[in-house]
């Protein structure tokens, strides 16, 4: 029986919930792991989402961040937060998901922009993601399948954007923020489109600004990233880009991967 994990920064659950309850019916998963719902708990839409036979548990703010999970099937236990990491942001959240074919552990990951760089910003981003491995880590003890899904603010390779040159100055791009994402991948996660697909210049992530959705001007920033045990088990990962162009659009689209 496959399982469908999709990562999606929503940017504001409330203001796009039309444009959200479409795009969940078409991709269809059984798992959603959601960023920037930019809402405390008690706002999040819940009687919409659990008409469509979904199970919900939210790590909301007020007007900023926020990460939510929606399974359609049970949800066993959740962490709100990093692990070791002190801060304010709901940035953060893990579930264990009772699905048909054993547990899988799935986590919301909203990690923090960073710009600008040589600022206190820069320096929580490369604190986030250094807390983050240390996490990952000890998960990967219990030698269990997991998938870490969400915005990683990371763009991994000059190929994952449209025009490298444009974003040297950026935080996205920096080396320090580069190599954080390859400690993760080095603690033996893997990239679960790299493993799919890894083709040059499909994107994740559109800006308002500038056209860059009629340009296909992109960048891949939203990532899952697969504990050996769930990656033995990836069939296929669809970046659902047709989202960018619905009416009251994220700037960012799911990202889909299928289990076996």
């Amino acid at each position: 029986m496959a399982l469908k994990i999709a990562a999606w920064n929503v940017n504001s659950i409330l203001a796009r919930l039309p444009t959200a309850l479409k795009v969940f019916e078409e991709v269809n998963a059984d798992v959603w792991c959601l960023q920037e719902i930019k809402c405390e708990d008690p706002r999040f839409p819940r009687l919409e989402f659990e008409a469509m036979g979904f199970n919900i548990e939210t790590f909301g703010q007020k007007s900023y961040n926020g990460v939510a999970i929606l399974s359609k099937y049970r949800i066993e236990e959740t962490i709100r937060g990093v692990p070791g990491l002190d801060h304010e942001h709901s940035r953060y959240i893990e579930c264990v998901i009772a699905a048909p074919e054993g547990p899988v552990r799935a986590a919301s990951i909203y990690a923090p922009n960073g710009n600008p760089i040589g600022t206190e910003k820069f320096e929580f981003k490369l604190k986030f993601m250094d807390a983050l491995r240390a996490h990952l880590q000890s998960l990967l003890a219990h030698e269990e399948r997991f998938v870490i899904a969400g915005d990683y603010n990371v763009i991994p390779r000059e190929v994952d954007c449209h025009n490298p040159a444009v974003w040297t100055g950026d935080a996205l791009f920096q080396p320090e923020t580069r190599a954080a994402y390859r400690a993760l991948l080095n603690l033996g996660l893997r990239d679960a489109y790299m493993q799919a697909d890894a083709a040059a210049h499909r994107y994740t992530f559109w800006d308002y600004q500038a056209g860059a959705w009629q340009k296909d001007h992109g960048i891949r920033i939203d990532h899952l990233l697969l504990s050996p045990q769930a990656a033995d088990q990836l069939d296929s990962v669809e970046i659902f880009k047709k989202a960018r162009g619905l009416e009251k659009a994220s700037d960012h689209v799911p990202i889909v991967a299928t289990f076996h």
